[in-house]
């Protein structure tokens, strides 16, 4: 063997063991039907991004892009894989003509961000052609929405002197409101929240309106966030909101648990100490194991309102958007979530499954309907 041949097999035994160490990406794509990938860098502006494109049979995959200081790729690659399959199913039950996307940008969104990097974001949303259209998520406002429209023309959530929708959240936390009250129809027979304990894990845009429309029907709120900036802003407001430390809220003696933060806080380590009858928050993917502990909520006799059915008013907001924004028509049309969420709820229990499979299997019927009649995006 000469040495040009020593170097090159030296080479591709790396290339192997390097292949072997990284993450089946494609595969991963398979295994819930993600059509397209598309990974984002550029060194001089800083950006590392994922946008992933899960399905497209009712529409342009539309969801958010998240802003977060992942502590690697692989882990940045499972939250924009889960986000994006749970938005197709979030289109899909609320009756929109939209597909799921979503897009995750690793960075720390306190002090990482520039018009540069998100101008170069918009470049790489614009050469999916209208594939994906992006929105504010986790980290991220209607400035850098701004900022990336002026490269493409695929994003929502522009301020309304753009002639876009605003901020989003007052409609999320809308239609989590909405959720939650069909859950207490239906574990208690009456929706009234009136003094009802609702321990709420997040006090972002849509946990600080969440906690208005709780407050305004007299429900006691127990509210714990990790910036206190945050905290202190809407104690401001509602003097008697009980704030309590993050590691306190998911053992709190409470009716409804409702997170509103980042996603698998219901896991192997938390079910057992909840004490709550409902689960009814904002955040995306609150299941760990979506199988394993839907089941495990449903043997505990707590009833899970599956995320992507309740959170679905941003997506919404946005839609109108699209066709010609009209707040009372987001309004009114997210209003519609307690109706298919008493759906869900009853199909649950005649069934006897789990409610995230009874969503799931009533997004899944929409997609094959549509797929199945040859009218796919």
């Amino acid at each position: 063997m000469t040495i040009t041949e020593q170097d090159q097999h030296q080479q591709m035994s790396l290339v192997k063991e390097k292949a072997a160490a990284a993450p089946a990406v494609i595969d991963r794509m398979k295994e819930h039907g993600h059509e397209q990938i598309l990974f984002c860098n550029d060194a001089e502006t800083g950006l590392r991004a994922i946008i992933a494109v899960h399905d497209t049979t009712l529409g342009p995959a539309l969801g958010g892009t998240r802003m977060w200081p992942y502590h690697n790729e692989a882990e940045a690659l499972e939250d924009v894989l889960r986000l994006s399959r749970g938005m197709t199913y979030k289109s899909a039950l609320a009756g929109l003509d939209l597909g799921g996307g979503k897009a995750v940008i690793i960075g720390d969104a306190r002090k990482d961000k520039t018009e540069a990097m998100f101008r170069r974001f918009g470049r790489f949303v614009e050469s999916l052609n209208g594939r994906y259209i992006t929105a504010e998520d986790v980290g991220m406002s209607t400035t850098e929405m701004v900022n990336i429209r002026k490269e493409t023309g695929y994003v929502v959530g522009l301020p309304e002197s753009m002639g876009g929708s605003g901020d989003p959240s007052p409609v999320t936390a809308y239609g989590v409101y909405c959720g939650m009250k069909a859950a207490a129809k239906t574990a208690y027979g009456s929706d009234d929240l009136n003094k009802k304990k609702v321990s709420i894990q997040g006090a972002g845009n849509v946990g600080h309106h969440l906690v208005d429309l709780l407050r305004k029907e007299g429900a006691s709120v127990f509210l714990t966030d990790i910036h206190d900036d945050k905290l202190a802003a809407i104690k401001a407001e509602h003097p008697d909101v009980n704030i309590v430390r993050p590691d306190e809220v998911i053992g709190l003696d409470v009716d409804i648990y409702s997170p509103c933060a980042l996603g698998a806080t219901v896991n192997d380590e938390t079910i057992p100490k909840l004490k709550c009858s409902i689960i009814a928050g904002s955040a995306n993917n609150q299941l760990g194991d979506e199988d394993r502990h839907g089941r495990m909520l449903m043997e505990k006799g707590i009833l899970y309102a599956p995320d992507y059915l309740i959170n679905a008013g941003g997506i919404i907001n946005c839609a109108w958007e699209r066709r010609g924004y009209n707040r009372q028509a987001a309004l009114s049309q997210t209003g519609d979530i307690y109706r298919t969420a008493l759906e869900i709820f009853k199909r649950s229990s005649e069934e006897g499954i789990p409610t995230f499979l009874a969503a799931n299997q009533a997004a899944e019927r929409r997609i094959r309907s549509i797929r199945g009649a040859g009218l796919s995006f």
